[in-house]
């Protein structure tokens, strides 16, 4: 069954969105949607797609569609949609609030629609085969640091960048936040530009999150602690790094290996180090085919939007901490 979809949003994301779409097998990309009419002709015309500077009256004919629109957007551009029975991928952050992802969830419900939500580093081939492991988090580091980009300034940097490890440490340790520290604000934006969070999880799993688009270079890096193990992933050069102890680690063994003549070759030796094999699947990619999967079996969407609320709703509570830091406060 070959399946009709859309893009609405062509913009630095959804140009991606309608290339990769518009080539997987059972997809007929037949509309892009965007305002800007030079743009979306582009965008059309380089994927053999109508371009219409919105979209009344298309859910009759979809299938499916991705929503890239700017974050404020979201709701009215994919209610007609879902109302309709369309099922639709929104790009992350579902909503710009909680309350407003709630409503996209009344509206699926209305329609009887998939909602999916573009958490894509879920899909990033490190965190994929990092997960598979079934690490126990016990201590999540995480540090998403980029350029200003002068994109995404309808929201802060909470909804813009610290959001993906939001997720990311929400669905590793499946656990709800009980407490929420924060420190952070604005220098070149209205809203945030540099946050350091906190977030203790009922199950006694601790992360600390820092994302900034203030930073010179960027950096992509999510760093899960175990019980009995180590795991650094790298996001932006796809590279995860795997210490375990071996089946020789004990006390006994570290003090035997301390008064070695060679102390730090022989703690290693006690140590299993993995570089961990990772596949080349282009994140959007592997996120836009399990959503056409999930459309055409009727399964599961591989993000649900509860799960898109839920890291909004982790959102509003870092947000709300950052607003009783000391940065914040108006003398």
């Amino acid at each position: 069954m070959t399946l009709r979809g859309a893009v609405f949003g062509v913009g630095h994301l959804g140009r991606h969105h309608a290339r990769i779409l518009g080539g997987l097998d059972g997809v007929d990309l037949r509309y892009v949607v965007d305002p800007d009419e030079e743009r979306g002709r582009a965008c059309a015309e380089r994927n053999d797609a109508e371009w219409r500077p919105d979209g009344q009256g298309l859910e009759a004919e979809l299938d499916l569609a991705v929503i890239a629109v700017p974050t404020v957007l979201h709701r009215p551009v994919a209610a007609p949609l879902l109302r309709a029975g369309v099922a639709c991928l929104i790009e992350k952050p579902m909503a710009q609030d909680a309350a407003t992802c709630a409503g996209i969830l009344e509206d699926a419900a209305a329609g009887g629609a998939m909602v999916c939500v573009g958490h894509v580093e879920r899909f990033n081939p490190a965190v994929r085969r990092a997960r598979e492991l079934g690490i126990e988090p016990r201590f999540i580091e995480a540090h998403r640091l980029a350029p200003y980009s002068f994109r995404s300034t309808d929201v802060g940097v909470i909804l813009d960048l610290m959001i993906h490890d939001i997720d990311l440490a929400s669905a590793w340790t499946g656990e709800e936040v009980v407490t929420v520290d924060a420190v952070g604000g604005s220098t070149l934006s209205p809203s945030e530009d540099i946050v350091s969070a906190r977030l203790h999880f009922a199950g006694g799993a601790v992360a600390n999150l820092t994302a900034s688009r203030l930073s010179l270079q960027p950096m992509r890096r999510f760093r899960v602690f175990g019980p009995d193990c180590y795991l650094s992933i790298d996001s932006k050069d796809r590279y995860a790094l795997l210490v375990r102890k071996s089946a020789d680690f004990s006390p006994e063994a570290v003090a035997e290996a301390s008064a070695a003549e060679d102390p730090l070759a022989a703690f290693r030796g006690l140590l299993h180090v993995e570089e961990l094999q990772i596949d080349e699947d282009e994140p959007l990619r592997a996120e836009l085919a399990a959503f056409v999967d999930a459309v055409r079996d009727g399964g599961a969407p591989p993000v649900s939007g509860e799960d898109g609320m839920r890291a909004v709703r982790i959102a509003e509570q870092v947000r709300a901490a950052v607003e009783a830091c000391a940065w914040n406060r108006k003398p």
